[in-house]
């Protein structure tokens, strides 16, 4: 079978010999390099917060989890550190909480246990995972003072940047190592 007539292809490349798309690529060219001087920028595009619109102090540090951009942010009690990663949040509104919590106990190779709700939304689901590649906490997890609520890794690294979540808040296992390292008993946490 031969294809005789145009088809998009053959248009775009017959469009941009002619020089016909030549206007739009130069027009935009000036609003990008414009937009690239006045914003900041890094890897995941996300944008960057102060502190101080949602703590009083950084004492113990502080957690911010915003859920409408899934993204968290972390700052050291001294300033010299402000971290920003993607994050995985909440299937839907009724499994996510917000407001204030602080860590309370941080695991290095969490086991898991699905929660009461958890079990009969999928009873087919195990009793407990141990620690390893098939645990659903990943690596590392920061425990909250919510019952059942954790900040932790994942190793199905397809949920981050979405709501896949139970209710907890998932990071790749190389940020929440990262977290871990710096975030202690007491770090103060505000869910958005």
């Amino acid at each position: 079978m031969t294809d005789s007539g145009l088809n998009r292809r053959k248009f775009l490349v017959a469009a941009a010999a002619s020089g016909f798309a030549a206007p739009a690529l130069g027009q935009t060219a000036g609003l990008e390099a414009r937009a690239s001087s006045l914003a900041r920028r890094n890897i995941s595009s996300f944008r960057i917060l102060q502190w101080r619109p949602y703590f009083a102090n950084l004492r113990n540090g502080a957690i911010l989890v915003d859920t409408t951009s899934r993204a968290l942010h972390y700052w050291s009690e001294d300033e010299s550190v402000y971290k920003l990663y993607p994050t995985s949040v909440p299937l839907s509104e009724d499994l996510t909480r917000r407001g204030r919590t602080k860590v309370v106990r941080k695991v290095e190779g969490p086991s898991w246990r699905p929660t009461p709700a958890m079990k009969r939304r999928n009873p087919e689901w195990p009793d407990y995972v141990p620690p390893g590649p098939d645990n659903p906490l990943g690596t590392h997890a920061l425990y909250l003072s919510w019952k059942y609520y954790r900040i932790h890794g994942t190793h199905d690294t397809r949920k981050i940047g979405r709501r896949s979540s139970n209710g907890c808040i998932g990071l790749f296992n190389e940020h929440i190592a990262d977290l871990f390292s710096m975030a202690k008993v007491g770090t103060q946490v505000l869910l958005i």
